[in-house]
Formats: structure tokens, C-alpha cells, sequence
């Protein structure tokens, strides 16, 4: 077992003080997706927009959003018709809930907002904490406005002393247990399409010109360090916020002369249900951007399916490092702990894609970016869940490995974390750009 007490080391803290920054201006993948246009354009990247005629050249460095979803891509100075592509895939929704139509609600003198389940998140992780409704807003004009509301909301849990029996096992029912409850008076009294529209970014809207909204509930405790020397981290949304922001970090950071591909992140929305959208990596949005690069720079058809013959994909999420309270959940062979480098995803079943190609592919990157890493595979008798890995390999015909960082408590409203793996998985990462 490798060593997990060695001090953290300062670069390990910026970057995961700056992911910090990051989780805490997207409670949605809307607001990710914008966070990650506006770090891009920042640093010099040109916006890009699907209706436009794109003039994509070499030495360039761009960045496009569709709905939650966000792509943002390098190409060398040197790229012509056949230049390969190296892919960063990563997701930026979490499991949570998301706000209903009619979703002004309550009893008892409680007010309450209606909400559906969304993915498939701790249930008991979001009771008792202070929440706040974030998404996007559409109004008459078919403008689109980012709205948070700051803490605004709790999930509050029955009292022992009416339900004795609690700590014996806790069942929740997702539709009468999880409504947050917002307020006091009468439901008549308040509406909750109101009070988003008066805290649109930027400005408030009239509540009446809303016209359709995609809002979720997300946890406002702030990111943050802790443990006895420092080198754990806390925060919400670390799946998949911590991979998105580590996949942009080494983007931003890598040198267009160094590259051996155009270099792509490409954050999709969805993943949590399933990838099956316009924005998710189910949908075309990768496939497009990549066909209208390649046709900038003059690739024929013939041309593109030799580029992508020859490009790679790096699929990262966060997966299951070992629970010192239940390790026999976990292969007993392969347990891969919290400072010990980001994990190599491996499935018999293809639920991840990686392969031996991509397995000495992954190897030589972290070696080279002098990064520990370790295996992950399940155990026989627990399935694993799966990525975005399969869809994109399946989608595109791409080599593509399944990566990520080890995390407790994971699809909790707040997950763990050590200090150093978010530092790791960007140093890694960067390898691959340059491999």
C-alpha cells in the first residue's frame, strides 16, 4: 500500500483551492459549463457559436457551450487534414434534484418548492443542510439567464422522538420525503418562479416573462480542507466538477507547440441519467465540433476517419476508493486508496473501455508526468456503474481509457477526497496532451 501520509504539496493545495473556486461558481452544470467558456476566454480562447461560420486555424484556441455542456479545444500550430485529436471527457451534472413545473408547494404552514429526483443521489447526504436553486431561465425573448439563489432551501429530517425506530434503517420516499421546504406562511403567499427571477445574473427579469427553466437543487456548504495534517477535501459536486476542472487546468496549461493532437476537453451534461441528449455524449455535440475542426483545416473525408483513427480519448470520473468502514465491498486484490494517484478503470463487461492499448497508454502518461496511479476494478458480486468512456468509444470509434480519482461518499450532496489526487489527475492529464 502506497504511503498516504507524506506532506501535501503546496502546488496540490493552489489547485485544489482553485477547484474549490470552481465548484463553488457552477451549482449547475449550466453555471459549469459558463464557468468553464469564461476560464477558457480568460486565458485567450475565442467563443465560438454553433449558428456562426466557424474560421478554425492553426495556432488557435477556442471554446463552444451547448446547454450545459461545454468544449473547449487547442489546435497546434503545425495541424493539418490527418492531425489526431486527444480528447479530455469529463461531465458536469451531479446527482440532486431538479425543480418540477408548478413548483410552488406545501402544508402545515411550510412553504415548500416540488422537486424530482435526478441521477441517483444519497438521499440521506441532502436531509438538514442549507441549499440553494440554480439552473438557467428562458424568458418571452428567448434569452437565456443563469439564476442562483443562494441558501434558500432544506430537506428537513423527522425527529427521532417520531420515528424510534430511525437509526435501525432510514427509508426515504423520493416523492413525500424530499421536497425542501423554503419558507412559512401560506403556499398562496409566495412563489418560487418569482423569487428566481428576481435573482437572475446580471439582473432581475419580470416572473411573467419566464417562460421555461432547467433549476436544480444544489448544497451551499463551501469547499474546504480538513483532517489531522490537512490533506483531505470536502466538497459537493466533486463528481464530476473535480475532473472537469482538472481537465480545463491542463488545457490552459499546455503549450500549442508541445501538443501532439488538436487538444479537447469536452464536458457533457447528462451523464448522470444516462448521456442521451443533445448535450450529453450520447448526442452529436463532440461529433460536430470534431467534423467542423477537421473541415476548417481542410480534412476530406478520408482524411477525418484517419485522424480519428489515430486520436485518443481520456474519459475521467471519480471512482471508489477503498471504505476503511467496508472494504470487503471492494476487490480484494486491487484497492486503490485516497493519495495514491489518480485510478486506471477496468471492466470485463466494457462498462469502462479501457484496454492494454490504453492501459500502457495511461501508464506512460502518468510516468512521464512522474504521477503514482493504481487499478480499479469491482468486485464479482457488485457491478460497477459505468462512464462516458463506453458512449464516446461507441459513438466516435476512438480508443478511449476510463480514468479518475478515488472519492468516499460518493453521489452525496458533499464528497471526499485527498488533497493531492485532483493535482495528480491535471498533472497526468497534461501528459497526454504532449504524449
Amino acid at each position: 500500500m502506497q504511503d498516504t501520509t507524506r506532506t501535501v504539496p503546496d502546488a496540490a493545495r493552489v489547485h485544489a483551492e482553485d477547484l474549490g473556486r470552481f465548484v463553488s461558481a457552477s451549482p449547475s452544470s449550466y453555471h459549469a459549463a459558463a464557468e468553464t467558456a469564461r476560464r477558457a476566454q480568460e486565458a485567450g480562447f475565442t467563443r465560438l457559436t454553433e449558428t456562426d461560420v466557424w474560421e478554425v486555424t492553426p495556432g488557435g484556441r477556442y471554446v463552444v457551450v451547448r446547454d450545459g455542456s461545454a468544449i473547449a479545444f487547442v489546435v497546434p500550430p503545425t495541424a493539418g487534414p490527418r492531425t489526431p485529436f486527444s480528447i479530455l471527457g469529463t461531465h458536469t451534472d451531479s446527482p440532486g434534484f431538479k425543480l418540477k413545473p408548478k413548483p410552488t408547494t406545501g402544508r402545515g404552514g411550510w412553504v415548500q418548492a416540488g422537486v424530482e429526483v435526478y441521477g441517483g443521489p444519497l438521499l440521506n447526504s441532502w436531509l438538514d443542510r442549507e441549499l440553494e436553486l440554480a439552473g438557467r431561465v428562458v424568458t418571452r425573448d428567448g434569452a437565456e439567464h443563469l439564476v442562483r439563489t443562494g441558501p434558500f432551501a432544506r430537506i428537513p429530517q423527522l425527529a427521532i422522538h417520531l420515528d424510534r425506530s430511525v437509526n435501525d434503517g432510514l427509508t426515504l420516499d423520493k416523492q413525500r420525503h424530499t421536497q425542501p421546504v423554503l419558507g412559512l406562511g401560506e403556499v398562496s403567499e409566495h412563489d418560487v418562479l418569482g423569487e428566481l427571477a428576481a435573482r437572475v445574473a446580471g439582473g432581475a427579469v419580470d416572473p411573467a416573462d419566464v417562460l421555461g427553466y432547467d433549476v436544480v437543487v444544489a448544497d451551499t456548504q463551501e469547499p474546504r480542507a480538513f483532517g489531522a495534517r490537512g490533506d483531505l477535501w470536502a466538497s459537493g459536486r466533486l463528481d464530476n466538477l473535480l475532473s472537469t476542472h482538472s481537465a480545463l487546468t491542463a488545457l490552459l496549461a499546455a503549450e500549442p507547440d508541445a501538443l501532439t493532437g488538436v487538444a479537447v476537453v469536452a464536458a457533457f451534461d447528462h451523464e448522470e441519467i444516462g448521456s442521451e441528449s443533445r448535450s450529453g455524449a450520447a448526442g452529436p455535440f463532440l461529433a460536430d465540433v470534431l467534423d467542423r475542426v477537421s473541415r476548417s483545416l481542410g480534412a476530406s473525408g478520408e482524411d477525418r476517419h484517419r485522424a480519428l483513427a489515430a486520436s485518443l480519448c481520456i474519459s475521467s470520473d471519480v471512482g471508489h476508493a477503498v471504505h476503511p468502514n467496508y472494504p470487503e465491498r471492494h476487490d480484494p486484490a486491487n484497492q486503490p486508496v485516497a493519495g495514491g494517484g489518480p485510478i486506471l478503470k477496468i471492466n470485463a463487461n466494457q462498462r469502462y473501455t479501457t484496454d492494454a492499448h490504453g492501459a500502457a497508454t495511461w501508464q506512460a502518461a502518468c510516468d512521464a508526468a512522474e504521477v503514482p496511479t493504481q487499478e480499479f476494478v469491482s468486485n464479482n458480486t457488485i457491478p460497477c456503474g459505468s462512464t462516458i468512456g463506453p458512449i464516446t468509444a461507441t459513438r466516435l470509434g476512438i480508443r478511449v481509457v476510463d480514468v479518475g480519482v478515488p472519492i468516499l461518499s460518493m453521489h452525496s450532496a458533499r464528497e471526499l477526497t485527498a488533497v493531492v489526487d485532483p493535482w495528480y489527475l491535471m498533472r497526468a492529464m497534461g501528459a497526454v496532451l504532449v504524449r
